[in-house]
């Protein structure tokens, strides 16, 4: 990572736009090139959001784009997990709809909802045009521990934590029907994973969960939707390798005693090969390093970035 490189990602500035994509029938995804994916499931009475977009702006666009589809109201949110990139374009969708997350991203946002909106906010300043509207943070109104059932008609949208990964609680939306899964950002698609507030440990065990279900349609976090079976099981596959490959660096370097710095070069030289291509690697990639030599030397819970966090890592990196 050079100097010239801009460690926030405000240098990028190329405007991705979703596209709606039908998955079953009533299931759709907002899918783009490599930002945040969502998806919206049709029932009888109501639409479900699978997450929404970074602000109400953009989220009136998903808005309009599902007008094309259907009519009816938006009335339940689902939280895949809390990341502003995600769920600040809630105040958009009128009739305040139901907002659902697991207990784990309720926590989230009480403890580090506003300074992760904050350093999110200064990272990708594109993902947030209109900031200026968001009237505050996206809290949820229900919360589940492990597992719970929405019924549209007949159809069963089962909401699961399968474990601790990419954040600290991780709902991944199931329809046993179709075979659709939206993984939220536990599974990504041939982009950077990015893993700077994650349980990196665990988050194996949970992708093994993910891949028990046997999907035959999967919308990532990022990066295409995967359309048959063994294209799903293959992203799950590579997440793992991006993660496992992550790990084993970083505990190759605490052995040799290197600092994070180190570290850092360890992983990027490990990584850059095979995972270097991928969208939103050269971002990630500190943030990812920096918590698993945190995990590694022991502390167990990601600690909180900030803006001045973010320029320490970035001090610390170029050395």
């Amino acid at each position: 990572m050079s100097a010239t490189v801009s460690f926030a990602s405000a240098a990028d500035t190329r405007e991705q736009k979703p596209r709606l994509q039908e998955l079953a029938p009533n299931v759709y995804g907002y899918i783009s090139d490599f930002d945040p994916n969502c998806g919206f499931i049709v029932g009888d009475d109501q639409v479900v959001l699978i997450d929404t977009r970074p602000t109400p702006r953009m989220a009136r666009d998903f808005l309009a784009d599902i007008r094309t589809v259907t009519d009816k109201p938006v009335r339940t949110i689902v939280l895949t997990h809390y990341h502003a990139v995600r769920v600040m374009g809630a105040s958009a969708f009128e009739g305040a709809p139901t907002i659902i997350s697991s207990q784990g991203t309720l926590d989230w946002v009480r403890e580090r909802g506003q300074a992760d909106f904050d350093s999110e906010v200064g990272r990708f300043p594109r993902l947030f045009v209109g900031v200026e509207e968001i009237p505050g943070l996206t809290v949820p109104h229900i919360s589940f521990e492990r597992e719970m059932s929405l019924w549209l008609g007949g159809r069963e949208v089962r909401l699961m934590c399968l474990g601790r990964g990419h954040s600290g609680g991780d709902t991944v939306a199931w329809l046993p029907d179709c075979g659709v899964l939206f993984s939220g950002d536990v599974v990504e698609n041939h982009c950077g994973v990015y893993a700077g507030d994650a349980y990196i440990q665990d988050w194996a065990g949970t992708l093994d969960a993910v891949a028990a279900l046997r999907p035959r349609v999967l919308v990532p976090g990022r990066g295409a939707v995967l359309r048959d079976a063994a294209s799903c099981a293959e992203a799950v596959a590579l997440t793992k390798d991006f993660l496992s490959t992550l790990l084993a660096s970083v505990r190759e370097g605490i052995a040799a005693g290197d600092g994070l710095r180190g570290c850092f070069q360890r992983a990027e030289a490990a990584m850059t090969p095979r995972f270097g291509q991928w969208p939103v690697f050269q971002h990630v990639l500190p943030f990812d390093v920096s918590r698993a030599f945190d995990e590694l030397n022991g502390i167990e819970h990601p600690r909180i970035w900030t803006a001045e966090r973010d320029r320490e890592l970035w001090q610390v990196l170029k050395g």
